[in-house]
């Protein structure tokens, strides 16, 4: 079979600031077109493929009514379509709307309103979501796409919106940060090739999905600047998918979520597990890693696990640990190019070891939420974000997290860390995850509850023993009055504890 070259044209080259045109230039450059780019099942797709692909797919969506500026809304799971569907949009000049698939129907429906979208590019079973919309299935675009021509990209600037992703929504209702096209390049220079020393030879496993913030750097960005190449899964692969993804396609970098490397290493034995002998660096994102999990992960992998932090308004990773320092049980020292400050419930900056809220001021922190004025007024503060992360900065530059500033538990008119408590109870060998609240009982007082997901079946006594450990070594008021075991713990689909659900008691 022959492979498609990578479509670049006098266009492209004059259109520098698309990020489609960079990337197919660069791949073209620099002799990629021939190297895999993506793993999807047992194919694999080159990166001239990928950006043939795309230049066609644009000629798709153009004549689906997409014009510069305009906003195409990404329902899709991880796959060959996300892909084109993403750089097609990208060439047209037009805004992706990167959402989750599995969202409930009236989350789709706020944000294909929302955003105004002129298409919704749907995944299977979605197609009915967007009735009322010009909307095109990711089967039919692809077949599209293979007797389309080529479409030339769309110049634009740097600065000219790229996509939209929404927050998580822990907090309310999400909100869209709007990225441009000049973000990526930015992510790979200071993260990608600069702390993780991505190469063309390295070969990318993302739990956390494309159309996450963390994901999307993974998955996307990383290998289509590197010259690598990334495996795609449309759904979130369990622990035994995890193994054999690694095994058959040689995985060099793993990233995953805490609650999926607590799933990776429970009932397993000690020791480095043969079928993740090609890993070199796991990374850890979405919540904060607790440190002993951490250290069991390093040991299943025989790798270092570097932990970072960023969102969807910083676009990737604002702090994050590397090669050349990595301080387990933190975040890391922040980003080259990027300014992190601690500060009070004021906005006023606090000294060295004192515990604040994070303040992150980098290349890409969103400019704003999209139709959110007044949201945006209150988080971007000259230019500064105000992530609602508290921390405290070590003496060695990194910084610890504490957790949101959110989370906090009222009881009893104290103030008491979650996170503290559930640190201690993750101790015990029996207990795979944990989440401590205040929950209101019966009567309307508020109740420290801790809720715990064991390891396998709960051994005879679990409860008493995670009271009498919490007795030991935390003071009275920290310990839970009662211990309830279940089966699972609610998560967003990026990973994160809901916790305004275990304050409610039951999900």
């Amino acid at each position: 079979m022959t492979t498609p070259q990578t479509v670049l044209t006098p266009a492209d080259a004059a259109a520098p600031g698309n990020l489609a045109a960079q990337l197919a230039g660069l791949a073209e450059r620099r002799g990629w077109s021939r190297r895999a780019a993506f793993h999807q099942g047992h194919r694999t797709w080159t990166h001239g493929e990928v950006h043939a692909l795309a230049a066609r797919a644009a000629t798709v969506l153009a004549g689906h009514g997409v014009r510069p500026g305009d906003r195409v809304l990404l329902a899709l799971p991880d796959g060959i379509a996300w892909v084109t569907a993403f750089l097609a949009t990208a060439r047209l000049g037009a805004v992706a709307v990167l959402v989750n698939p599995e969202l409930p129907a009236a989350d789709h429906a706020f944000m294909a309103a929302d955003t105004k979208a002129v298409l919704c590019v749907t995944g299977p079973g979605l197609e009915e979501r967007f009735t009322g919309r010009p909307s095109l299935g990711a089967d039919q675009l692809l077949a599209l796409t293979a007797a389309a021509g080529p479409t030339l990209s769309h110049p634009v600037d740097g600065h000219a919106p790229l996509y939209v992703q929404y927050t998580s929504g822990t907090t309310g209702r999400p909100k869209g940060a709007v990225h441009t096209h000049s973000d990526p390049k930015t992510y790979h220079d200071l993260i990608g090739r600069r702390l993780l020393r991505i190469t063309e030879d390295d070969v990318t496993l993302s739990v956390s999905k494309l159309y996450f913030a963390y994901g999307f750097g993974n998955a996307l960005v990383f290998p289509l600047f590197s010259g690598s190449s990334a495996v795609l899964v449309d759904r979130r692969p369990t622990p035994a998918a995890v193994d054999e993804l690694v095994a058959r396609h040689r995985v060099t970098l793993l990233y995953s979520v805490p609650s999926a490397y607590a799933a990776l290493v429970a009932d397993r034995g000690s020791g480095h597990e043969t079928c993740f002998a090609s890993v070199r660096a796991a990374v850890s994102a979405g919540e904060g890693l607790p440190e002993q999990l951490g250290e069991r992960v390093a040991e299943l992998l025989g790798a270092p696990v570097l932990e970072q932090i960023g969102s969807t308004e910083a676009g990737h990773a604002f702090c994050a640990n590397s090669f050349g320092h990595n301080h387990p049980g933190t975040v890391g020292r922040p980003v080259p190019g990027f300014e992190v400050e601690l500060r009070d419930h004021a906005g006023r900056p606090v000294p060295d070891g004192t515990e604040g809220e994070l303040w992150v001021r980098g290349p890409t922190v969103t400019p704003g939420y999209l139709n959110r004025p007044e949201e945006s007024e209150r988080t971007l503060v000259g230019g500064w974000l105000a992530t609602h992360d508290r921390a405290v900065h070590e003496p060695d530059g990194a910084f610890r997290h504490l957790g949101r500033a959110d989370d906090m538990e009222m009881v009893g008119g104290i103030t008491v860390s979650p996170l503290e408590v559930e640190a201690v109870l993750r101790t015990h060998p029996a207990v795979k995850e944990v989440a401590v609240a205040a929950v209101t009982d019966g009567t309307g007082a508020s109740r420290l509850r801790a809720f715990v997901v064991p390891v396998t079946r709960a051994p005879e006594g679990l409860k008493d023993d995670l009271l009498r450990l919490a007795r030991e070594r935390l003071a009275a008021f920290k310990v839970p009055r009662s211990v309830s075991l279940v089966p699972s713990l609610p998560r967003t689909p990026t990973g994160k504890l809901r916790r305004h659900l275990v304050r409610r008691g039951a999900w």
